[in-house]
């Protein structure tokens, strides 16, 4: 007797489904895994073999032949154990096969019988609502994430036994429900606030820009100039999840096998470091088994590179597909993957090695060679793509010292919404979101400029041998910058402060 169990793999961060087929034959006794599977899958018989003996049921003593179709994608993880053990027990006879086509299975068994969660549960969800079956069965610790979706019953489940007892109608599981406007509420309670720093002043003013349009930022400072606690209170400046971007970011996490049980939805935006010893894959996703770098982990979020110069080159050279394209591909031989990279670089450096040339209290111990080099560590290309280079000095003790007197999270956020809300209405007919996602034709568009301000710009363009990108980047961050002050018209005032964020540019490249 054939029995087929559907249930679902991920690639990417998209579900697709997969045809568990059981088929158990006269002949020696034997477990045969066909269909492209892994390691984790192949090894999977030990411990279905296991589970179903240690939940009191009989396992076949003859040939049994397990098929995942489709056959030429590669199938891979531990969340095959539980269709194929219920299509065991089906064939077998202790469960009916009428009504399995009803539901997507997914679950890792134990040696017990018992099940544990697994990754991609919520990209699974999302295709059985587009296939229009009636429910997914996952593990308990799974069930928060995939009540995600609507119009779909997920039902959770703790042991082998009780799938067995649910499909033979002997066991009835209420649907999973939970209160996601909860977790989003619970989520977006920062530790942090920008009214926490002191002095800073035109540094808190470039984040502020930096945040409105979505521009990708560099600030360079000595150690111990506040670097760091700019960054990490990026993103309490920026506008809330939509429940679209959330979910999307979700899945990301429930793919890398991050996503926190207890939360079950990202509703904040990722705040991702990695450490300047991360390797190209790490950051950008890949590897034998593809799996997202911290580049998609900080999708519609932060993604935050400390000490820029010390991170390899090819790690950083492999950023620049992403930042222009919102997204990262990985080809293998059987399949293609794509992973969604849409976020906001935000990086910071020391100005030389020793981390004080330019500063005012302490004497620079690098020669003019050694600063040279270390600066050019950063290529010219990733420097283009960086809309804003800001100078972040040490911070004088008066400033250190003073009753703390800066603008509120919440008020700057406030200036930023409405800034984006010009945005949306400007964009509202392409599929731009943001000004720094400006393409030419829309630069032409929207960042016209008068007289003075070409003037401005042509001067400034010959003193600091700025490249075209760059002086795209300008035109960008200025519409940004007439944006936050409710201006329909680009403003000399602006190209000057827009200029300003340049600066570094004769620096550094």
């Amino acid at each position: 007797m054939i029995v087929k169990v559907t249930s679902a793999a991920v690639i990417g961060i998209d579900s697709y489904p997969v045809d568990v087929e059981v088929d158990i034959s006269q002949g020696l006794p034997q477990f045969s895994t066909v269909g492209l599977p892994d390691v984790a899958v192949r090894e999977s018989k030990d411990r279905i073999k296991a589970a179903i003996k240690n939940s009191g049921y009989a396992f076949p003593s003859n040939h049994v032949t397990v098929n995942l179709a489709p056959a030429d994608i590669k199938k891979e993880g531990t969340g095959f154990d539980l269709p194929i053990a219920v299509g065991i027990l089906t064939a077998e006879g202790v469960i009916e096969s009428n009504g399995l086509q009803d539901y997507i299975l997914i679950g890792e068994l134990s040696l017990d019988g018992g099940l544990k969660g697994v990754g991609g549960v919520l990209s699974a969800a999302f295709k059985a609502k587009e296939l229009g079956i009636r429910g997914v069965i996952v593990p308990r610790e799974n069930a928060p994430e995939a009540a995600m979706v609507d119009a779909v019953n997920v039902f959770p489940v703790d042991t082998l036994p009780d799938v067995v007892e649910f499909l033979r109608g002997a066991l009835e599981i209420p649907p999973f429900q939970m209160n996601i406007a909860d977790i989003f509420t619970k989520s977006l309670d920062y530790p942090f606030d920008f009214s926490e720093i002191n002095g800073q002043e035109q540094a808190k003013r470039a984040l502020e820009v930096a945040a409105a349009g979505r521009h990708n930022i560099l600030m360079i400072g000595p150690p111990g100039s506040g670097k760091t606690m700019l960054a990490q209170r990026l993103i309490t400046i920026l506008p809330e999840l939509t429940f679209e971007e959330a979910v999307e970011t979700t899945k990301i996490y429930s793919v890398a096998g991050l996503l926190d049980r207890k939360e079950t939805i990202i509703g904040a935006r990722p705040f991702r470091a990695p450490h300047h010893t991360i390797s190209d894959v790490g950051l950008v996703g890949g590897g034998q088994s593809p799996r997202p770098g911290e580049i998609s982990l900080a999708h519609q979020g932060v993604l935050f590179l400390d000490e820029l110069p010390e991170f390899r080159k090819n790690v950083l050279e492999a950023l620049r597909q992403p930042l222009e394209n919102g997204q990262i591909t990985i080809t293998r031989s059987s399949y293609k993957a794509t992973y969604p990279a849409n976020f906001m670089l935000v990086a910071a450096m020391n100005p030389c090695p020793c981390g004080y040339y330019g500063d005012q209290r302490r004497a620079c111990r690098c020669s003019a060679p050694q600063i040279r080099q270390y600066q050019s560590r950063i290529s010219g290309p990733l420097m283009d793509r960086i809309d804003i280079h800001i100078e972040v000095p040490s911070v004088q003790y008066r400033d250190l010292t003073k009753p703390s007197s800066g603008e509120s999270s919440a008020r700057i956020k406030d200036r930023i919404h409405e800034a984006i809300l010009r945005q949306n209405k400007r964009f509202s007919h392409t599929k731009t979101l943001f000004n720094a996602r400006m393409s030419d034709r829309q630069i032409r568009q929207y960042c016209k400029i008068d007289d003075e301000s070409q003037k401005l710009l042509e001067m400034a363009v010959d003193k600091l041998g700025l490249s075209a990108r760059a002086y795209t980047r300008i035109l960008k961050v200025a519409r940004t910058i007439a944006d936050l002050e409710q201006e329909d018209h680009i403003r000399s005032s602006h190209i000057a402060e827009a200029i300003q964020y340049r600066n570094l540019d004769r620096k550094l490249i």
